[in-house]
């Protein structure tokens, strides 16, 4: 059974795991410890669990890592305790994804965020080196993402930047679970100015539409104010979606 999110009702709503694999569970502790994340693994509403690679290692020193054939600078991770520690959590349930965190994967959005969100057991392996062996990537992993054009120490970053924007979407994770829903890119485009009190610091001044009261009103301005702010910063967005 699928899970369900704040974008589809239709589903009944199940406890999302993911499991990442990495050579640094140091690096991954904090950001996955608090704010949004922390209150969805208290609420019971997100399951994630941090492997030690390590732990898989060959010999005394727990070898993960090893030369590249073809004399290239860099260490590889090998495909050994890769495959282990993934045939060891596939015993113990399905999955629906096991991602890898490559610079040449396809670039993250919300739109796969949002896929993401709807399923039950997903695993990110953590890229860490000079990157995976090859095989790896044929025969273990189902998708391969990345958060950008550029390069990072590892792949562990860009695993909790995936995990927070799946697990915010998770119903009931966020207070106002609208919110999400009037994020930017969830419809293409770039969100709206917000404003809070006072309405007027230092002649600074609210946009009155947004005193007035009338909802109508304040949606229409919020539609133009995200179209335009699009448009003057991300023109591309609404090229991709067809809205310019």
């Amino acid at each position: 059974m699928k899970n369900s999110n704040i974008l589809n009702n239709d589903y009944f709503c199940i406890i999302m795991r993911i499991d990442i694999i990495t050579v640094l569970p140091a690096l991954l502790e904090s950001p996955l410890s608090h704010s949004i994340v922390k209150r969805a693994r208290e609420r019971s509403l997100a399951e994630i669990v941090i492997h030690d690679l390590r732990r898989y290692g060959k010999g005394k020193y727990r070898q993960v890592d090893d030369y590249s054939f073809g004399g290239d600078a860099g260490m590889v991770l090998m495909i050994e305790p890769v495959y282990r520690l993934i045939e060891e959590l596939k015993k113990e349930r399905p999955y629906n994804e096991i991602i890898y965190t490559s610079p040449d994967g396809i670039p993250f959005s919300q739109k796969e965020a949002n896929r993401i969100s709807c399923l039950e057991n997903i695993m990110i392996l953590c890229g860490h080196y000079k990157g995976v062996d090859q095989r790896i990537r044929e025969h273990l992993v189902t998708r391969e993402i990345s958060i950008g054009d550029y390069v990072l120490s590892g792949g562990e970053l860009a695993a909790a930047i995936i995990t927070d924007a799946v697990v915010r979407l998770l119903p009931g994770v966020l207070t106002d679970e609208t919110s999400a829903l009037t994020d930017s890119f969830q419809d293409g485009m770039l969100a709206p100015p917000v404003y809070t009190r006072p309405a007027d610091f230092r002649g600074w001044k609210v946009p009155g539409v947004l005193l007035s009261g009338d909802p109508a009103k304040i949606r229409e301005w919020q539609e133009e104010k995200s179209l335009s702010r699009t448009k003057q910063l991300r023109p591309d967005l609404l090229h991709n979606t067809g809205n310019g």
